[in-house]
């Protein structure tokens, strides 16, 4: 971290769109991270176990209580909380972040559309950390186009026999389960289906283990026959688009929220350099340019914000479907979080691009949030879409 980093802006919490318990939540996660977090480490680590160590961790301090919801206990989906962790755990550790929120994607189909018995066998053990989960729709030619995906799932009996691709799978490799969509049906979206496949279920292969400029545990997964019961299925079949979209509804606002805890981090490490370095016979912080720059970076931390925490209350509390709003939400702050941070490394100097400096970090971490669950350019299309619709033109 740069030297003399200023006190955090923590006022959006007393936005009307969070109650108490969301103000609680953001203290106690905070306080968490802060002991159990080092921002500044750096280099090569074995992400899978710092992944694995990490779910282990934040299932007992509790927090992944929030990844999963059960119909039994008459638990709800809190995408405010899920919001306001990812955001704090962002501004620490990308890789916190990401253990954090697989422990959601995986899990959220089910809470959304699986049966009391799947809630019952997956998400306590979610919750618990005792399983890891993964969400695998992305094929090789079916990335942005969900619906055109080839990975197909034939009855045979009582069982489907699963064959295909998935690559870009987050947690490939160290999952304990994979939330799967392929082929029952006919083309196009009505034909998807959705199933939960162990990792130990016969004739899975984790075919490749992607590198990223971001480490973190990712992979190419081949389904070579791979036998599931029909009491696997998420939902009807036929009804897999529709599972996966309930699904991006929800975390769509959630790596809004990782983008503006990754936009927090670099607006304050950039108020730290600028205040600290003299240019020109001055602290950096007196150069109207400088100043500008700042401006545009709050300016975007605040309008990201509004977008996410409004679709995170609008899905808590007015709407179980809230597409236009997450789009919004993802779309606003990963692309202006690119250009905060951005920014930020501009404003460090030579030290930006300096491996080990926070801000060469965070450059790292943001690119690949503009493109998973749905990139940006697919993100207009659906606020398009929504925006004809809404007006009766489409």
């Amino acid at each position: 971290m740069a030297n003399n980093i200023p006190a955090l802006d923590k006022s959006h919490l007393d936005w009307p769109f969070l109650e108490h318990r969301h103000r609680k939540l953001a203290e106690e996660i905070e306080a968490w991270a802060e002991k159990n977090i080092d921002p500044s480490a750096h280099g090569s680590v074995d992400v899978d176990e710092v992944c694995r160590a990490l779910v282990r961790q934040l299932a007992a301090a509790g927090f992944l209580q929030y990844s999963v919801a059960r119909r039994s206990l008459n638990e709800k989906l809190d995408v405010r909380s899920m919001c306001i962790i990812r955001e704090t755990l962002a501004r620490y550790s990308g890789l916190a972040d990401f253990a954090f929120a697989m422990q959601c994607l995986g899990s959220v189909a089910i809470s959304l559309y699986g049966t009391d018995e799947l809630q019952q066998d997956y998400l306590a053990a979610v919750s618990a950390g005792d399983k890891l989960a993964a969400f695998a729709l992305t094929e090789p030619d079916a990335g942005s186009d969900v619906a055109s995906l080839r990975t197909s799932a034939v009855r045979d009996g009582d069982d489907y026999v699963i064959h295909g691709e998935k690559t870009f799978i987050s947690n490939g490799g160290i999952a304990s389960f994979y939330t799967v969509f392929a082929r029952t049906g006919g083309p196009g979206a009505g034909g998807i289906s959705a199933f939960i496949l162990d990792a130990d279920t016969a004739g899975l292969e984790i075919a490749e283990r992607i590198d990223v400029i971001a480490p973190h545990p990712l992979a190419r997964l081949k389904f070579n026959g791979c036998r599931i019961s029909k009491d696997k299925m998420l939902g009807a079949e036929g009804q897999g688009f529709r599972v996966a979209m309930a699904t991006l509804d929800v975390c769509r606002s959630t790596v809004g929220a990782a983008a503006l805890g990754f936009s927090r981090c670099a607006l304050n490490e950039a108020l730290g350099r600028t205040s600290s370095r003299e240019l020109f016979g001055a602290p950096m912080t007196a150069i109207p340019g400088v100043q500008s720059q700042l401006a545009d970076m709050a300016l975007n931390i605040d309008t990201s914000a509004l977008l996410i925490y409004r679709a995170a209350w609008t899905r808590d509390c007015m709407a179980d479907r809230v597409t236009r709003e997450a789009a919004m939400a993802k779309l606003h702050a990963t692309d202006s979080a690119q250009l905060t941070i951005d920014a930020a490394v501009q404003l460090f100097g030579g030290m930006g691009v300096t491996c080990g400096v926070k801000v060469e970090e965070l450059y790292r971490e943001i690119r690949a949030l503009r493109i998973y669950e749905g990139a940006s350019e697919v993100q207009k299309l659906i606020i398009a879409r929504q925006t004809l619709a809404n007006a009766g033109v489409l």
